[in-house]
């Protein structure tokens, strides 16, 4: 790997961020989704302007390699200062720290937009995700045994978290 360049992804970036993502489907538990997704699987996040709600990919000379997210945690208001995060790596790229640059600069963007709480999903046993999160400044918070069912087995999800210490609390309603 030589140039890495991330960026804020666009409509052209989708192709690869689905083909990425249903490699994820096929063969991992990184994701419980089951059947491939579309093309347009995305779009609504790459094309979403809500502070808070990010995409970014990384290119390895030239071509999308991997990229990370953030979008609503859950839709009710109180929960506006609370992202939940991901990141997906293609198969060949993993291993070099792409994961690590792409959260670097979404938690960035996230603390810009004022998010005070940042949460990922992690299914067991990924030391290496665990890795990841564990560096970016996130702490496990909880483990929900046998929630999924993929691969031919149960899988367990660990809850982890990363709050923003500087952030003040939302004004009163």
């Amino acid at each position: 790997m030589t140039e890495i360049a991330l960026r804020t992804a666009g409509p052209a970036d989708l192709p690869a961020m689905t083909a990425i993502y249903n490699e994820a489907i096929e063969r991992t538990t990184a994701t419980f989704d089951v059947e491939p997704r579309p093309d347009d699987n995305y779009a609504a996040r790459v094309a979403s302007t809500r502070p808070g709600d990010h995409v970014v990919v990384a290119e390895v000379d030239g071509v999308v390699a991997g990229y990370a997210f953030s979008n609503t945690y859950r839709a009710r208001p109180a929960y506006d200062g609370t992202r939940e995060v991901s990141v997906y790596i293609a198969e060949d790229a993993r291993g070099h720290g792409l994961g690590r640059l792409l959260y670097a600069d979404l938690l960035a963007r996230l603390d810009a937009d004022g998010v005070h709480t940042c949460v990922s999903v992690i299914a067991q046993p990924n030391p290496a995700s665990e890795a990841l999160h564990r560096g970016a400044g996130f702490e496990h918070v909880g483990t929900l045994c046998e929630v999924g069912f993929k691969l031919g087995r149960w899988v367990d999800t660990a809850l982890w978290q990363r709050m923003h210490p500087d952030l003040p609390a939302p004004s009163p309603e």
